[in-house]
C-alpha cells in the first residue's frame, strides 16, 4: 500500500486535539466544517438551478408549442386545415394544434387584467396534459360544450371569480360604429379554471373554444396561429426549415429557443456565476488545509527531527503530514456531499418548514415563475464538484509535507 499503518496513525494522531495544538485542531475543523458547506451549498444550488431550468422549459413548452406559425395579415390563416395535415406529415412532427390567439382586457367587479386569449379545440387541448390535467370545475367534455372560458387560477384570485362569473373581454381593436370607433368587447361566463404552477399563465391566460375565439377575434373561417409540437425540442431548427418548404405564404416562423433565448441565456449565466462564487467557499477552506499545516509543521519540527534521526525516510515525513491534511479535505467533502443529497431529498419539507417558521414566502412565485422550489441532481455535477473539492483538499497539504521532509534534523533540535 502507498500509505502503511504507521503512516496512517501518525497522520490521525496529529489531528486529534491536544492542550498544545489545540489551536491546530480548531483549524483542522473550522477547514472540515467550510469543505462540507461548500461541496453541500455548491450541489444543492446546481441541483436547484437545474431544476429551475427543466421546470420553466416543462411549462414553457407544455403550454407553448415548439414551433409557432403565424399569420403574415390580420386575415389568419385561412387554409389552416390543409397546412396542419401537411404539418403532420413531417418528420419529428408530433402534434399540430391551430389557435387563435390575442390579447385583451379581463374586466371583472370594476377590476381589470390583462390577459392572452387562446382559442383551442377540446381535441387540442386533449393533447397538452400540462393544461388538460390542470383543469378544475370543469373537464375536456364540458370544454367542448361550454360559451365560457377558462381562467388562470391566480387571475381568478385577483379578480375574485367563482364558477358561473361573468367576466367582459375587451379587445384592442375597435368597432366602428355611427358615433366612432368603439372598443370591441364581450362578456362570457367562467367555466372552471386551471393551474400550471407558473406565476406567468395562472395569472394572465384565458381559453375558450376555438368557435368562440373565432367569433370574438372575427376570423370566423381561418386562426391566426398553429403550434407545432416536436420529438426533440433541441431539433428544433432542423423542422422549421422543413415547415418553411410546406408554407405557400409569407408566414412568420418563431421557434421555442428564440422567443426564450434571452431568458434562458440568463439562466445559464446566473448557474455559471453561481458555480463560481460559491467555489471559493472550498478555495477558503482549502487555504485553511494549508495554513494548519504550516503551523503543525513547525510545531513537530522536533518529531520530525526525532524519526529523521531514527532512520524515517524522507517519503514517510511526507506520507504523514499529507495525510494528515488531505484526511480534512476527504471527510469533508463525503460530510458535504450526504448533506446535500439529504438537503435536496427534503427541500420541500425544508421550504415549507422555513416558510412556516419565519411566517413570510421565501420563494415568490411572482419573481420565481414557479410555485415550488425544483431541484434535479446531475450526477454528473456532482462528480465534477467532489472531484474539484478533493483535488483543492489534496493539493493544500503537499507544500508543508514536502517541507517537513526536507527538514534537517540538525537545526530542528539545535535549540531543544
Amino acid at each position: 500500500m502507498v500509505f502503511g499503518a504507521v503512516e496512517r496513525l501518525m497522520a490521525l494522531r496529529y489531528l486529534r486535539s491536544r492542550r498544545q495544538e489545540s489551536f491546530i485542531s480548531v483549524i483542522a475543523v473550522i477547514s472540515l466544517l467550510g469543505i462540507a458547506l461548500g461541496v453541500a451549498t455548491l450541489i444543492i444550488v446546481m441541483a436547484v438551478m437545474n431544476g429551475f431550468r427543466e421546470e420553466l422549459l416543462g411549462r414553457i413548452l407544455g403550454v407553448n408549442g415548439h414551433l409557432t406559425v403565424y399569420a403574415g395579415s390580420s386575415d389568419g390563416i385561412d387554409d389552416y386545415a390543409g397546412l396542419s395535415e401537411r404539418l403532420r406529415r413531417l418528420a419529428d412532427v408530433e402534434n399540430v394544434t391551430p389557435q387563435v390567439q390575442g390579447q385583451v382586457m379581463v374586466l371583472a367587479e370594476g377590476r381589470a387584467n390583462g390577459a392572452m386569449v387562446r382559442g383551442v379545440s377540446a381535441e387540442a387541448l386533449a393533447a397538452r396534459p400540462l393544461i388538460a390535467d390542470a383543469l378544475t370545475d370543469i373537464d375536456l367534455a364540458g370544454f367542448a360544450e361550454t360559451d365560457g372560458v377558462v381562467v388562470g387560477i391566480r387571475m381568478a384570485n385577483s379578480l375574485g371569480l367563482q364558477v358561473g362569473d361573468r367576466i367582459t373581454l375587451v379587445s384592442p381593436e375597435m368597432n366602428r360604429t355611427a358615433f366612432g370607433s368603439v372598443p370591441r368587447m364581450k362578456a362570457y361566463p367562467v367555466a372552471g379554471f386551471f393551474e400550471v404552477g407558473m406565476f406567468e399563465y395562472d395569472s394572465s391566460f384565458v381559453y375558450m373554444p376555438l368557435e368562440l375565439a373565432q367569433t370574438f377575434f372575427r376570423l370566423p373561417n381561418s386562426v391566426n396561429a398553429i403550434e407545432v409540437m416536436v420529438a426533440d425540442p433541441d431539433r428544433v431548427a432542423q423542422v422549421r426549415r422543413a415547415i418553411q418548404q410546406e408554407m405557400t405564404q409569407a408566414y412568420r416562423l418563431v421557434d421555442w429557443q428564440t422567443a426564450n433565448s434571452s431568458f434562458f441565456n440568463a439562466v445559464q449565466v446566473e448557474r455559471n456565476v453561481m458555480f463560481l462564487i460559491l467555489s471559493l467557499i472550498i478555495l477558503v477552506a482549502a487555504f485553511n488545509i494549508l495554513s494548519g499545516q504550516y503551523m503543525l509543521v513547525k510545531g513537530k519540527g522536533r518529531d520530525i527531527a526525532i524519526l529523521r534521526t531514527m532512520g524515517a525516510p524522507r517519503g514517510l515525513v511526507l506520507r504523514v503530514f499529507f495525510m494528515s491534511g488531505a484526511a480534512v479535505g476527504l471527510f469533508g467533502t463525503l460530510a458535504g456531499l450526504v448533506l446535500g443529497l439529504v438537503f435536496i431529498d427534503n427541500i420541500t419539507v425544508i421550504q415549507d418548514w422555513v416558510e412556516s417558521l419565519a411566517d413570510t414566502q421565501v420563494f415568490n412565485p411572482e419573481i420565481y415563475f414557479l410555485t415550488k422550489l425544483p431541484a434535479v441532481i446531475d450526477w454528473g455535477e456532482v462528480g465534477q464538484v467532489v472531484a474539484m473539492a478533493l483535488a483543492l483538499s489534496f493539493l493544500a497539504p503537499i507544500v508543508p509535507a514536502w517541507q517537513a521532509a526536507r527538514l534537517d534534523p540538525v537545526e530542528a533540535l539545535r535549540y531543544e
